[in-house]
């Protein structure tokens, strides 16, 4: 399979440092359902950042933990231009271990529409 420039996930697409994390911990807009809850901000570089706050206590197998993380990087990676000038931190909820992929794809594509109407 041939990569796309915007099928990748390079470092500048991410969130990497506690100073990162923590200014979108501090001032943030929410939103939430069963199985995500994710804080935005926006950011000064007009680019979408993504950072993953993935708790064992909410996924207590790191096989579960995985592919949460996997299915959000790949929607992410789908929907970043439509988030341009966003710092995203992405946790789960317990509810999200036992979710199939396809109701948590679609909970994550809610989440960003709402993300780039605020843009």
């Amino acid at each position: 399979m041939l990569k796309t420039p915007d099928s990748s996930f390079p470092r500048e697409a991410r969130l990497t440092a506690a100073s990162e994390y923590r200014r979108v911990f501090e001032k943030n807009h929410r939103t939430a359902d069963k199985h995500w809850t994710i804080l935005y901000r926006a950011n000064d570089d007009g680019t979408a950042r993504l950072g993953m706050a993935v708790a064992k206590k909410n996924a207590k197998r790191a096989v579960d933990r995985n592919r949460l993380k996997r299915l959000a990087r790949e929607s992410f990676r789908q929907h970043k231009k439509s988030l341009a000038g966003f710092d995203i931190v992405l946790m789960i909820r317990q509810a999200s271990v036992s979710a199939d992929n396809e109701e948590l794809y679609k909970g994550l594509e809610a989440h960003w529409s709402r993300i780039a109407k605020n843009a």
